[in-house]
């Protein structure tokens, strides 16, 4: 073992001066490298036809929406900014960093926040959004990964809604150990009214505000903060999924595909350091250059700073350093 590999073991058994961080062998996020993909071919993917339909729909009123921009009134357009941002936080600070990686912990307002927040995005319900998140990170470029970036960019990005599960996935999935999450009443309550949540967080909401408080046309309120807005939200989040496994620097690992990469970066409010983020998933900033290009970095941060988190958990410096010395890919900047 190498120095840095000794530095590395040491320092992921401790406690950070934010919270706890879990030994790797306690983590359902952490990489099983101990899995193997089964001989043979592969099963025969299934196309959900009505997935298909009702994703190609979307698309083409948002498309439509994009059109539909120039009629919206400046408050409008600053309504569907704030709804972007709104949803992309119920992902990003709540099923992402919250409940899928514990990387801090939330007061039950903060909670009940991002769980209408997430609601919002409508993006499957927290409880599977977060299994299948710590699959990925378990399985990452497997059979057993959802969104597995080997099978190409479209299957990455969109695809892998549009066809069955491969069998691992399921598989995997209901081994992992997920009590936190059936714990949660948050969680557990927006699973159970998730269809409810989102016809009223998703779409009415986004749709009525507009109309009723500043007389916008529901014509434009529907296309414009509601179906462009949720339709850019998905493939923000979904951008994650491929872009950035396929393009960008490999600073911290370069034995791993997921990238750097600054549009994800900006498009997803933080989290494109991509590459960073599968080599250290339980750091709450998913990045070592805090709310740099990293708004729900910054939103987490301001939530500790009113009493409404705690326990964010952050890698040493040291642990980062030793960990470029010895797996990364020569592109590393201090910031």
């Amino acid at each position: 073992m190498t120095e840095a590999e000794a530095l590395e073991n040491k320092q992921q058994q401790r406690k950070s001066s934010n919270g706890d961080v879990l030994p790797e062998s306690a983590r359902e996020d952490a990489f099983d490298h101990t899995y193997k993909e089964k001989e043979g071919p592969k099963p025969p993917r299934i196309i959900v036809w009505k997935n298909v339909i009702l994703m190609t729909l979307l698309h083409i009123g948002a498309f439509y929406g994009v059109f539909v921009v120039p009629s919206a009134s400046r408050l409008t357009l600053l309504w569907s900014v704030l709804c972007f941002l709104i949803s992309a936080l119920g992902v990003t600070a709540g099923a992402h960093r919250l409940w899928s990686h514990r990387s801090y912990k939330a007061t039950l307002p903060l909670k009940i926040f991002l769980g209408v927040a997430n609601s919002m995005a409508f993006q499957n319900d927290i409880f599977e959004w977060a299994r299948d998140h710590r699959v990925h990170h378990k399985y990452s470029e497997t059979d057993a990964d959802p969104h597995n970036a080997v099978r190409g960019f479209f299957f990455a990005h969109i695809g892998w809604l549009l066809v069955r599960k491969h069998p691992d996935v399921i598989e995997k999935g209901r081994k992992l150990e997920l009590t936190d999450l059936l714990a949660d009443k948050v969680v557990m309550f927006q699973r159970k009214y998730y269809k409810l949540s989102v016809l009223v967080m998703c779409f009415f909401i986004p749709t009525i505000v507009p109309w009723y408080l500043w007389g916008e046309s529901l014509w434009v309120a529907y296309f414009v903060p509601t179906l462009l807005r949720y339709t850019l939200v998905l493939n923000a989040t979904w951008l994650v999924n491929s872009a950035a496994h396929m393009w960008g620097n490999r600073p911290y690992d370069k034995n791993i595909n997921p990238r750097e990469n600054n549009f994800v970066t900006f498009s997803a409010i933080g989290e494109g350091f991509h590459n960073y983020h599968h080599t250290f998933p339980y750091d709450y900033a998913t990045s070592e250059f805090g709310c740099k290009l990293n708004l729900t970095t910054c939103f987490i941060d301001f939530m500790c700073f009113l009493g409404l988190a705690k326990d964010r958990k952050k890698v040493s410096r040291d642990l980062v350093l030793a960990r470029i010395q010895r797996t990364g890919d020569g592109s590393h900047r201090s910031g």
